[in-house]
């Protein structure tokens, strides 16, 4: 008996899609972050569209090289949220790869 319970244990975790209580929340705080880098990279996009110096901007951008572009849209102000002081990283390097398409 209780080498079925051992058995079904292990293969439950192995085999399946159980995961612990530690797992489940590691993953929901992932898909949190990745969910809110998603809405505010959307609203850094709008941000670079209302800028005036827009076309420039997105000139110096695509020149740049891939690891100085979040670079870029920090200085441009558009990784910064309303309410904010400072950009974000994250919604930089997620901004700059759909502002520079």
């Amino acid at each position: 008996m209780a080498f079925d319970a051992i058995a079904v244990t292990v293969i439950g975790f192995n085999w399946s899609d159980l995961v612990t209580g530690s797992t489940a929340q590691q993953m929901a705080v992932e898909q949190s972050r990745t969910d809110v880098i998603a809405a505010l990279t959307s609203i850094c996009v709008d941000q670079s569209k209302r800028d005036p110096q827009l076309a420039e901007r997105v000139a110096l951008l695509k020149g740049a090289s891939s690891y100085k572009r979040s670079d870029t849209v920090m200085e441009n102000g558009w990784a910064t949220m309303p309410g904010t002081s400072e950009g974000n990283r994250l919604v930089a390097v997620a901004c700059a790869a759909k502002v520079g398409v």
